[in-house]
């Protein structure tokens, strides 16, 4: 461990007058004060400067299959070693991995420091083939993310993304070519987005085009199904009609439960019976790669 936690000089920033730096990360563009973070809470300004506390520091270390990601349709069968942190640039209010997405770093805490090199060398041991930035949002430490991707790709390791899609145009274009798959959660339409993320729609129907129809990524969607809030047929037709649209009818789509969870226990667990209704119906308008994830 770490007496000293080490800050790393943020990209995607500019200097704002009063000692103030905007970040450019995600759409938010936080404007941030000395000795403060952003929304994200990842992101200090020190000196009129931004640094990242998450570099160097993954909290979530693990070897999953790479079905869990989920990615049913690159690499089958292989393991994905993954890789989280702290820190979201949304606030779902059903949050459900919480425990980090919400946590922070704190300055006088012990963390184990890894440099991208020592990280991809760990999952080379390991003997794993792929490595997945996922459990929190990977746009908020996008630096280490993308360092370890440089790496992992130099090392014939497969390098995937799995992200609320909430990213700025600049880091976007600086980090999606980078990656060789990516699972994008689309939380919703209609009013979804700004009553229970804390966000708008559009910027993660722009990334998700974006890494696959300009960078030429291997892309599949997750919609976690929240009876009452994002289950109505207008809804996951608009989902539907969407992704036939803007990204293509053969993009593998997953459809996964939800549980009462974080701030959010109004609606109850998810129907096993109404993700088969969900399945069937897409199904039928003509979607091959439907699946269903979650599932007790």
């Amino acid at each position: 461990m770490d007496r000293e936690h080490k800050l790393f000089p943020a990209d995607w920033q500019k200097p704002e007058p009063g000692g103030f730096a905007r970040c450019l990360v995600c759409p938010r563009h936080c404007l941030i004060a000395e000795g403060h973070t952003g929304f994200c809470g990842v992101r200090l300004n020190q000196g009129g400067k931004l640094y990242s506390m998450a570099y160097g520091y993954p909290c979530a270390l693990q070897i999953d299959p790479i079905e869990k990601k989920p990615l049913r349709h690159f690499r089958p069968g292989t393991q994905a070693f993954s890789v989280g942190t702290y820190g979201c640039n949304l606030k779902c209010v059903f949050c459900q991995n919480n425990h980090l997405s919400r946590e922070k770093f704190m300055p006088n805490a012990a963390y184990r420091y890894y440099t991208p090199e020592a990280l991809i060398e760990l999952i080379r041991r390991h003997g794993s083939e792929c490595v997945a930035f996922t459990f929190n949002e990977p746009a908020v430490w996008a630096e280490y993310v993308r360092d370890c991707a440089i790496i992992a790709r130099r090392e014939k390791i497969s390098t995937i993304l799995v992200s609320n899609g909430y990213f700025s145009d600049e880091c976007m274009q600086d980090v999606f070519p980078l990656f060789d798959a990516a699972n994008i959660d689309v939380k919703g339409f209609g009013d979804f987005y700004p009553t229970m993320c804390s966000g708008e729609l559009e910027p993660v129907k722009h990334s998700c085009e974006f890494f696959k129809k300009v960078c030429g990524g291997h892309l599949e969607l997750t919609n976690l199904v929240i009876p009452g809030k994002n289950d109505s047929q207008q809804q996951i037709d608009d989902f539907l009609d969407w992704v036939r649209d803007g990204l293509g009818i053969d993009t593998p789509v997953h459809f996964t439960a939800y549980h009462p969870a974080y701030l959010y226990h109004d609606s109850p667990r998810t129907p096993r019976s109404e993700l088969d209704s969900i399945q069937a119906h897409a199904k039928s308008r003509g979607f091959p790669n439907v699946y269903l994830g979650n599932i007790c």
